[in-house]
Parts: structure tokens; sequence; C-alpha cells
């Protein structure tokens, strides 16, 4: 007699609470890249040197998760410096750029899963 009823995909409570935390750090990490990338010069060098230590301190830590998260990091860290050296600000913008978007989009595709899996969940 279930088998009438059609049955929601039920999404586990791990698997939500990865995507909304990605969601979310994809969204705030594509917003600070956006931010960097904005800033004049001093300030930006600044500015990526401080996400480069952040990063650095994610890549000493013992879950592999974190140390990929961490690499990500540094690397924003040191294109947010280079995009603000004259000699390197062309490529290193445009890869800044492609880091933006990449960022936001991970960001936006997981909050959708997210929202589709907690609406399953209901």
């Amino acid at each position: 007699m279930n088998d009438l009823i059609p049955q929601k995909d039920y999404v586990p409570r791990e698997v939500l609470a990865r995507q909304g935390v990605t969601a979310v750090t994809g969204l705030i990490g594509g917003g600070a890249l956006l931010i960097v990338k904005a800033l004049p010069s001093v300030v930006g060098i600044v500015a990526g040197a401080v996400v480069g230590v952040v990063g650095i301190g994610a890549l000493l830590s013992k879950d592999p998760g974190d140390r990929k998260a961490g690499l990500v990091i540094t690397a924003a860290g040191a294109l947010g410096i280079l995009s603000k050296i004259p000699i390197f600000s062309g490529i290193a913008g445009g890869l800044l750029t492609v880091g933006v978007v990449g960022l936001l989009g991970i960001g936006i595709w997981n909050g959708i899963k997210f929202i589709r899996g907690l609406k399953a969940r209901t």
C-alpha cells in the first residue's frame, strides 16, 4: 500500500550540514575576494597578506579538508597581493576574477542543493 504514495528523497542531516557550510563559505569567500580585488594598492597588499596568513594557518591543520581550504585561501591571498603589483596585475587580476566567480558559483549551487534538501525533509 505504501508503494502508491510517492516518497520524497530523504537527505541525511550530515549532507545538509556540509552543503549549508559550503554554500556560506563559498559566498563569503567570493565576496571577500571581490573586496580584496577592489581595494587600493597598499591596502590590497595588506589584505592579501592577511588572507594568506589565514590560509597558512589552515594549512597547518590535521584535517585534510581544512588543508585543502587552506591551500585555496593561501593562493587567493597570493593572487590578491600579485594583483596589486603592476607587473603581475593583468594575469593575477584575471585569475582572481575566475576565483571570485568560482566561489560564488559554488556557494549558489550548494545553497540551492541545501534548500532542496531542506524541502525534501519536510
